[in-house]
């Protein structure tokens, strides 16, 4: 089937409104726009780049923790979570009760995408993974009783404060199993010829559309881009993280979702989702190329300084890269150390502004190595 051909699916009458059931996708799909080929081959050579440049920054296993919990607070954020990420990072404890949902939407998201990218070493990109994963990502917080892990069994609509006034009415559960299993299909079918981008951009799109959960439906959406490139291999490391584009004009990813459905304008969507890959992609290198810098400047400027300790420096500030918010308790439990050699070395990276005290208190305090977080605010 060609693009300009594509509907995407009709109006089905449900009990007193009209639900949308979306058109299968299992089958080859091709087009005739240059336009998306040139997004796909821009598209393709960035994620090329970040592939390369990331096999040669060393110890890129410390820095995705930070890629993992930004593309969390992000995504959540699409939602209405207020959480920022130096809160995400910090203990529950440390939260303010009427922030704590927020904080647990977040770390349930880092949860989720860990678990997920594990699982992917034993289990294909399918229903039974992705139900696993919406499990915990719902697993505590506002949407623990929305059945997690479950596909839906009755109506849901985007919008609206009921079925009568909804913006958009979804697919009619009773449909779920023959989309879900064409969703499944598709995602796995080697027979068909659509590039991995292009695959994945259509994917997000029908997954949207039939919105499988009773909620988590947008997280679980855009977790699955990452799960997807590191399934097909697109990245050997979880490094690309599409929800700071969508995030950015949040109008325009809704509406180039909408216009699929009420234009079926497929080619329109594809168009946004490659451009956001070659800009998240060029972001992500820059970032990195970034990260190196800055500790590279931290080792040579001040923990070279440190004589004897220095030993130690390198090693807080590796363990600081991969979990750069953190307690007297952290530092103690890191090394070993007495309480008050604990304290003098954490006041030396204070004096040498690496970390940061954020609480202002005089106990329980909470340092923040800055200059590393806001490279990803």
């Amino acid at each position: 089937m060609n693009l300009k051909d594509f509907i995407a699916g009709t109006y089905k009458k449900g009990y007193d409104y009209k639900y949308f059931m979306p058109e299968l996708i299992n089958h080859p799909i091709t087009w005739d726009d240059e336009v998306i080929n040139e997004l796909l081959e821009k598209a393709s050579l960035r994620l090329g780049e970040l592939n390369s440049f990331s096999k040669f920054v060393p110890d890129t296993d410390m820095f995705i923790r930070m890629h993992v919990y930004k593309e969390a607070v992000i995504s959540s954020r699409i939602e209405g979570t207020k959480t920022n990420i130096e809160e995400a990072l910090s203990d529950e404890e440390d939260i303010q009760p009427e922030k704590r949902d927020d904080w647990l939407e977040v770390n349930n998201y880092v949860a989720a995408m860990n678990k997920a990218i594990e699982d992917l070493k034993t289990l294909p990109l399918s229903n039974r993974l992705i139900k696993q994963t919406h499990g915990i990502l719902l697993s505590k917080g506002r949407g623990e009783t929305k059945t997690p892990g479950e596909f839906r069994r009755s109506q849901n609509w985007i919008g609206g404060m009921s079925l009568k006034d909804a913006v958009f009415i979804p697919p009619y559960h009773e449909e779920l199993p023959e989309l879900l299993s064409d969703f499944e299909k598709f995602l796995n079918n080697n027979e068909i010829s659509i590039p991995h981008l292009v695959r994945i951009a259509i994917a997000h799109y029908q997954f949207e559309t039939i919105h499988p959960f009773l909620d988590g439906n947008g997280r679980m959406g855009r977790l699955l881009i990452t799960l997807y490139f590191v399934a097909s291999s697109i990245m050997d490391k979880p490094l690309l993280y599409l929800s700071e584009f969508f995030e950015k004009n949040k109008t325009l990813y809704y509406d180039n979702l909408t216009f699929v459905r009420t234009r079926n304008d497929l080619a329109q969507w594809i168009k946004y989702f490659l451009t956001g890959v070659i800009q998240t992609a060029e972001n992500a290198v820059n970032r990195l190329n970034e990260i190196i810098e800055l500790k590279k400047n931290i080792e040579t400027q001040y923990i070279v300084r440190m004589g004897k300790g220095s030993k130690h420096g390198f090693v807080l500030l590796k363990y600081l890269f991969s979990k750069p918010v953190v307690t007297y308790k952290d530092v103690q439990k890191l090394f070993g150390f007495t309480p008050r050699v604990t304290n003098n070395f954490v006041n030396t990276f204070v004096e040498y502004g690496i970390l940061k005290e954020v609480t202002g208190q005089k106990r329980n305090k909470v340092f923040v190595f800055n200059t590393y977080l806001n490279l990803f605010n």
